[in-house]
């Protein structure tokens, strides 16, 4: 769309904003509504503009063409931009045109592209004034069938490109040289599939594809189309600018330079990679022969390796695919810019389409497995010169009737200096034949002795040493005629209120070949005012006046270059009158009512220049966008608006009509009427059957609120005997329940409802009777007892209160609270069996009907006979624990071998009491025993079972016998073992008792072994089946007892005798390691820390001393913590070790274990240094020992432990790196 812009695909449709805009600066007046600029919007070729047409229907014209567009406010419209384009403003004599550019200019290669025909510039007399697009003739050219793709248009709308004429003189020697000539790159088909191939290849290695959201590559940047460059020539400015960058710009693939962009930033390549991409790098220059005008041939050989690596074998790399060798050529010196001209597998290619006489560079560069070597060398060469490229046909300067004046511009030499034009033309005949007219080294020329307004055909060509060039484009001049005659009166097509639409009629004796002008006058106030001057092209002129319903004196005259005519005759034409101005606001007059109110207004100040013929008043219910609606029309000044809501928001306004039109609508007047009472309601209905005592009432909003929501409702009720009235409810809700009726009456209802403005009328009378009611409370019923466990029970039926009763309901219950339904039935007693003797019971009754269950009587408490005691229920066997806590007196050697401890739960007494339970143990004669529940049953036979069963005896008699149970004696208890101690230490006491294993091997037999205490109690230390255990934390030299238990299921056996035994004295704890510190070279002080005694024991020290690799000798014994060491050997290492020693007072010494051994060596230069930073620093000079502590046990285990670790963390990280990758 501008200069330079790639063109599209024919088959895309362009929205109008995607072209340039072009904007002349003068403003116009259009229908009085503002500034308003005329758009041109230039199509270049090839492309297509799209417009929306006054009908709805879409118009597409087809480039190059100007099209003329009208902005309504005086500002260039929004552009759209394609993906992959920039927009970029530029001013170019007053004109602003926004070029839509690609984003990234690339460079062709050797020359220029097919041109584009440039647009005819505008007429030097063609006035501003454009025609508005409504009343434009249709293009030439519209699209048709856009839906079915390009395939579906015909050939003429497909991008064409033809060439055309580039001037030296006007085209920067930057952009191209003076010997410039298109350049198109063509690939065969085996290039092609090569290039393809390398590319998938590029691809697969480095894992990527063209990315899915980048914008599609344009027909420029294809590989199998050829480039094209867009120079218009005769536009200069900034625009050439944007032809020189489209110059220099590179046409690639875009795989092609992904793959390059992609291995460059690549990480470090592997060693054969490497070793393939240095082979491909060492290419020689290639050669050029066979250099013409536009083309040349480019050879080249083989990368190869060098001589002094072919003997090496490692690292000898190979190529597993053919090799692939890219051509590219540069116009811009040696490091400048370079175009791939040619890629394959061939080791020579063909130049084609290259600029006559210029300096090329080119250079190769070779390809493999998606690896590139460095380009080689490049090489300069120069093309031939050749004839000239085809010039532009010539344009008319002037003319006359028998003359016209002819000028062109000089195309591009090709390298040899353009000499002689030849212009050749058809003699005015339209044969097609042409014959020379002039032969010479001039730009212009003059045809005279020609026939008035007559049509001649030129051609141009143009010739240098090289050979003449092709001729140029057959150009159609006309000459002029003589002064036309006078037009007729123009006439009125159209008119409005600031302007009317005029038309004439070209002069009949003028040629349609003729250019004529015409010139409008306009008489005002007896002067001719010269308006405007116009060349006319079509048959409609628009002249556009300002004063509305004036009357205008118009006449039109012709000229052309022999003269002016005559002007026609005057016509007298009247413009349309104005649309009058809004009335004024209405305003009210009188108090508002609720249904009507009166309003005024004012007439409009301006009238339009005609009389107002009527008033329309519009009025709409509430403030949110409610439809308007009419509600007078008429010449009067004033209106009522009747037929309102109460309480309702209105909006009323007016406009007038005249002669010229409607007039803008008055300001809008806000209008409240005022709420009344709500209207009468429904009456009350009835929700679900009416009750005994309560009716559930509802009812619906009134149908008139008034013009105020309902916000209270008032229920009045009348009773069956009364006929006065009360409320019963008042409230918001819709719905209400009224109790405290009486069964089986009618009642009345009326409801009124009420807003802000007060209770509106009462509703009609609702009568409801209400239903039967459940039966009275029933009196206390009646209890006789027949017997211990039966009581008959009657009762008296209540009042059935408008219903009669139809069962009656009996609750019985041993407690008040947890009474059941025992009896259901029309009968008023029952009788209740199976009751316990002496138990209390409680009753009472209810009656039912068909209107529901009525309360239930008061409770009656009833009490059934004394009889016989109950059976026991269970029977259990004491424990030993709770035989002793038995009150009565037990034998002393008691034994659960030869007794059975028994108790019993004590039975229901039935109401007396019991004084005796007998127990009847088999064979054996019946124990009798009193009013107690626990027996111990002696003289029994180990280890045997009896049959036990008892029975309770009261005053009445004797109750029945229990469940018989079976209870069985246990085996004798075992005797105690053997206690003695094994293991013994100042702490701790190791104690076996028996002759089994240390751990036992059955839970049969169990032991219990307890320690005395200083009160003399014994603690139970352990408890269970094992033959060991060890006593801890006791105190040195003390003496401890105890005695051990066995026991199994038979029961515990008897204590031991009590055992005694003593711990023995502790040793001194062991010391920290001594410090050492020489005195001189001969003597030495150790020091050591102290102990506290040991229970009143006094602690001395004992310092052993060893020299060289001798043994420990002791070198001090003493309660001293510090010793002098003298007469020290020279060069010897001394090692020094203490421990504690404590003197018991009746027994032997005991020693405490050794500190850790402190080294003192021998005085040497590089010893001072390591002494001075152990040593206390008070002495600066003397040498002092380091303490060299041995490693614990714990400190090798983990010092043993992180080397493992270590070796392990290495030995992963050698299988990770060299095994699975």
């Amino acid at each position: 769309m501008a200069d330079h812009t790639p063109p599209l695909e024919s088959g895309q449709l362009l929205s109008p904003e995607l072209p340039i805009l072009a904007s002349p600066p003068p403003p116009a007046m259009v229908n009085g509504e503002g500034p308003q600029q005329v758009i041109l919007v230039q199509v270049n070729p090839g492309e297509a503009f799209t417009i929306r047409r006054e009908d709805g229907q879409f118009q597409c014209i087809t480039g190059p063409a100007q099209v003329p567009m009208m902005s309504p406010n005086g500002s260039v419209p929004p552009i759209y931009v394609p993906p992959g384009y920039i927009s970029q403003i530029i001013e170019e004599n007053g004109v602003r045109r926004v070029l839509v550019l690609p984003q990234q200019p690339e460079f062709h290669p050797g020359g220029h592209s097919p041109l584009h025909h440039p647009p005819p510039p505008p007429h030097a007399h063609l006035p501003a004034f454009i025609p508005h697009p409504a009343m434009m003739p249709p293009p030439h050219h519209l699209y048709t069938g856009m839906a079915g793709g390009v395939g579906d248009m015909s050939s003429q709308y497909i991008s064409q490109y033809h060439p055309a004429h580039i001037y030296p003189e006007q085209v920067s020697t930057d952009s191209h040289s003076q010997h410039g000539r298109p350049s198109l790159v063509h690939r065969d088909d085996r290039t092609s599939k090569t290039h393809e191939r390398l590319q998938k290849k590029l691809k697969e290695r480095q894992g990527g594809g063209q990315v899915k959201d980048s914008p599609p590559s344009s027909p420029q940047k294809s590989c199998n189309s050829p480039p094209t460059v867009d120079i218009h020539n005769g536009i200069g400015g900034k625009g050439l600018e944007a032809e020189q960058g489209q110059l220099r710009h590179t046409v690639s693939s875009p795989d092609k330079q992904t793959g390059k962009r992609k291995i460059g930033e690549s990480a470090v390549l592997d060693k054969e990679a490497q070793a393939l991409q240095a082979l491909l790098s060492t290419i020689n220059k290639p050669e050029v022969s066979d250099i013409e005008a536009r083309g040349a041939t480019v050879s080249w050989s083989a990368p190869t390796k060098p001589e002094s690596e072919n003997d090496s074998k490692e690292d000898d790399p190979s190529f597993s695919e053919p090799l692939c060798y890219d051509v590219s050529i540069s116009i811009s010196g040696k490091d400048g810019k370079y175009q791939s001209m040619h890629c394959g597998e061939e080791l020579s290619a063909t130049l084609e389409l290259l600029r006559p006489a210029t300096d090329y560079h080119v250079r190769v560069q070779a390809m493999c497995s998606g690896l590139q070597g460095n380009p080689s060398e490049a090489v300069s060469f120069t093309t031939l010169s050749c004839e000239p490229d085809p010039p532009n046909p010539p344009k008319k300067i002037s003319g006359t009737k028998n003359s016209l004046l002819l000028q062109w511009k000089a195309p591009c030499d090709n390298g040899s200096k353009i000499q002689n034009y030849i212009l050749q033309w058809d003699e005015g005949k339209g044969t097609g034949v042409y014959e020379q007219c002039y032969y010479g080294p001039q730009k212009q020329y003059k045809v005279a002795k020609l026939s008035p307004a007559s049509r001649y055909s030129f051609r141009l060509a143009a010739k240098n040493d090289m050979g003449t060039s092709e001729f140029s484009e057959v150009v159609d001049l006309f000459t002029s005629c003589s002064v036309p005659l006078p037009p007729f009166p123009p006439e009125l097509e159209m008119a409005g209120v600031t302007w009317l639409c005029l038309k004439w009629q070209r002069p009949a004796s003028s040629p349609k070949e003729d250019d004529i002008f015409y010139i409008l006058e306009m008489e005002e106030e007896g002067s001719v005012c010269l308006l405007r001057e116009k060349r006319i092209n079509f048959l409609i002129g628009v002249y556009y006046l300002f004063i509305s319903a004036f009357l205008h004196l118009l006449q039109v005259a012709a000229y052309n270059s022999e003269g002016k005519s005559n002007p026609s005759q005057v016509v007298e034409l009247i413009t349309k009158p104005d649309i009058p101005g809004c009335p004024f606001k209405p305003v009210i007059r009188g108090r508002v009512l609720p249904n009507s109110f009166k309003m005024a207004w004012e007439p409009p100040k301006d009238d339009g220049g005609s009389e107002i013929t009527k008033y329309v008043v519009e009025l709409s219910e509430g403030t949110s966008g409610s439809p308007w609606g009419q509600v007078y029309s008429g010449p009067a000044l004033e209106h009522v608006c009747e037929g309102l809501k109460p309480g309702c928001s209105y909006q009323t306004r007016v406009y007038c009509m005249s002669e010229g039109g409607q007039s803008p609508l008055s300001e809008t007047l806000q209008v409240q009427t005022p709420a009344v009472p709500p209207g009468q309601c429904q009456p009350p209905r009835l929700v679900g059957k009416p009750k005994a005592r309560e009716v559930q009432l509802r009812w619906g909003v009134p149908q008139v609120d008034g013009g105020s929501p309902v916000s209270c409702y008032s229920i009045e009720m009348s009773g069956p005997q009364s006929e006065e009235s009360k409320e019963v409810y008042q409230g918001p809700e819709l719905d209400c329940s009224v109790g405290g009726l009486m069964p089986g009456k009618t009642y009345s209802f009326r409801l009124k409802a009420a807003n802000k403005a007060g209770f509106g009328p009462l509703s009609e009378r609702f009568e409801v009777t209400t239903g039967p009611g459940a039966p009275e409370q029933c009196k206390a019923p009646s209890t006789t007892c027949k017997s211990s466990s039966c009581v008959v029970v009657s009762w008296e039926a209540p009042p059935c209160n408008g219903a009669p009763v139809t069962e009656f309901r009996l609750e019985w219950g041993a407690a008040e609270g947890s009474m059941q339904i025992c009896y259901s039935g029309p009968g008023l007693s029952h009788e209740m069996k199976g009751l316990l003797p002496a138990t209390n019971y409680f009753c009472r009754v209810q009656a039912v009907n068909v209107a529901g269950v009525g309360p239930f009587s008061e409770a009656v408490f009833c009490l059934t006979p004394c009889t016989v005691p109950a059976a026991v229920s269970n029977i259990y066997v004491l424990k030993e624990s709770e035989l002793r806590s038995y009150d009565t007196p037990v034998d002393p050697v008691y034994s659960p071998s030869t007794c059975l401890g028994i108790c019993w739960d004590p039975p229901c007494d039935h109401g007396s009491e019991i004084n005796s339970y007998l127990i009847d143990i088999g064979e054996r004669q019946p124990i009798v025993v009193g009013p107690v529940t626990k027996h111990v049953i002696q003289n029994l036979q180990p280890d045997t079972s009896y049959r036990i069963r008892i029975q309770a005896l009261n005053s009445l008699g004797a109750g029945p016998f229990s469940h018989t149970f079976k209870l069985k004696t246990k085996p004798l208890p075992p005797q105690p073992p053997r206690l003695e101690c094994t293991a013994f230490s100042h702490q701790t006491l190791r104690l076996k008792w028996g002759d089994g294993p240390a751990k036992a091997t059955s839970d049969a037999l169990q032991y219990q072994l307890h320690m005395g205490d200083k009160n003399g109690r014994f603690i139970s230390l352990y408890k269970g089946p094992c033959h060991t255990h060890k006593v801890q934390r006791l105190n040195e030299s003390t003496s401890y007892t105890f005695r051990i238990q066995a026991f199994n299921e038979a029961g515990e056996g008897p204590f031991s005798n009590v055992y005694t035994f003593t711990t023995p004295r502790s040793p001194p704890a062991p010391l920290k390691a001594p410090k050492v510190e020489r005195l001189d070279d001969n003597s030495c002080e150790v020091t050591w820390e102290a102990l506290p005694p040991m229970k009143g024991d006094p602690v001395i020290y004992s310092l052993q001393c060893m020299i060289g690799n001798s043994d420990f000798k002791q070198a001090y014994k003493g309660s001293a913590t510090t010793f002098h060491v003298q007469n020290l050997q020279p060069n010897s290492d001394y090692r020094f070790r203490v421990c504690a020693i404590r003197q018991c007072q009746d027994a032997p010494e005991l020693s405490g274990p050794y500190s850790p051994t402190v080294t003192l060596s021998s005085q040497r230069n590089d010893a001072a240094l390591a002494s001075s930073a152990v040593s206390s620093g008070s002495r600066i000079g003397t040498e002092s020992t380091r303490a060299r502590q041995s490693l614990s046990d714990e400190q090798c285990a983990f010092l043993i432990l992180m080397v493992f670790a270590v070796i392990a963390i290495l030995i992963a990280f050698v299988i990770q790196y060299f095994v699975i990758k």
